[in-house]
């Protein structure tokens, strides 16, 4: 009995050990996400710059959207957001993507004060104040971007900021695949 109890605290410090070791080795963008390969939910919200217009999730069936959940309060978001001005300012891709904003959790003015400072590279952003949006996407914080293919059924979640390399690794295959086979007509 006295040799087990001399050899509990080494097998607890073990155990501690690999759970750790199991955590750290974990890559934070690949969080997995339920709603990867089912449709976009149902939402009714308003823009973030007409509080008079609502955006359903009607209005983003029938195109490629790239679906970038952001806020005022994100400083990830301020680093991602030069890149999505050159996403958006890619005539190439702006022709076969659209590119819609969730302001997440942030307030109305702020948000779009923000967009007037550092320019906005969205078609339309969607007011989240309360969150609504971003809980039933499983949204963890800000920046996440979503890939909804011309179906409305999500193709992808990414967590992070997305940059040339993150865009070329993660998303530019994607977007390749389903440009293909809405050409196609899958």
């Amino acid at each position: 009995m006295k040799i087990i109890i001399r050899f509990l605290p080494l097998v607890l410090v073990i155990a501690l050990g690999v759970v750790l070791y199991r955590g750290l080795s974990l890559n934070p963008q690949d969080m997995p996400s339920a709603l990867v390969g089912k449709a976009m939910p149902e939402f009714s919200l308003s823009t973030l710059n007409d509080a008079n217009k609502t955006v359903t999730k009607a209005d983003l069936v029938g195109d490629i959207v790239l679906l970038n959940v952001w806020a005022t309060w994100c400083p990830t978001c301020k680093y991602e957001h030069p890149y999505l001005l050159e996403l958006a300012s890619n005539p190439q891709l702006n022709t076969q993507v659209k590119l819609y904003g969730v302001n997440y959790k942030d307030e109305r003015l702020a948000a779009q004060q923000w967009l007037i400072n550092y320019k906005d590279p969205y078609q339309f952003s969607i007011f989240d104040k309360k969150g609504i949006l971003g809980l039933d996407l499983g949204v963890f914080g800000a920046p996440e971007t979503f890939v909804i293919d011309h179906h409305g059924i999500i193709r992808k979640r990414f967590a992070g900021a997305i940059d040339v390399r993150v865009w070329r690794k993660e998303f530019e295959p994607l977007i390749k695949q389903l440009i293909n086979e809405k050409q196609q007509g899958k």
